[in-house]
């Protein structure tokens, strides 16, 4: 049980660094990328796996296939917009499937 809750406050310190990093681009018109996204995304994906594992027999699928695919749809996002600034709309599009996310993390069903 330790194990568990020391790689959940890991994964929940990495999506709130996320979070706190869409927050600090919102005043910017185009924000510029910086390189704190791939490792904060790849943390989360890993301590994520790594929660799932821990808890194999009673996962909550209808929890975790939605969370993957708000995930897939951040790295699809981050992936196209590599190089250059983020438009709005795709910033809008990242905080809203973060917070999103998040909702469904917190929500008890």
């Amino acid at each position: 049980m330790l194990l568990f809750n020391i790689i959940l406050i890991i994964h929940v310190s990495a999506f709130l660094l996320y979070l706190c990093r869409l927050a600090l681009l919102f005043p910017i018109k185009q924000p510029a990328k910086d390189k704190w996204g791939l490792p904060l995304g790849i943390l989360i994906l890993c301590t994520g796996i790594a929660l799932v594992a821990l808890k194999y027999p009673a996962v909550n699928y209808y929890k975790i296939v939605p969370k993957l695919s708000l995930f897939l749809l951040v790295g699809v996002i981050n992936g196209i917009y590599d190089k250059r600034p983020l438009s709005r709309w795709a910033y809008y599009l990242l905080l809203g499937a973060t917070v999103l996310a998040a909702l469904i993390a917190v929500v008890k069903v």
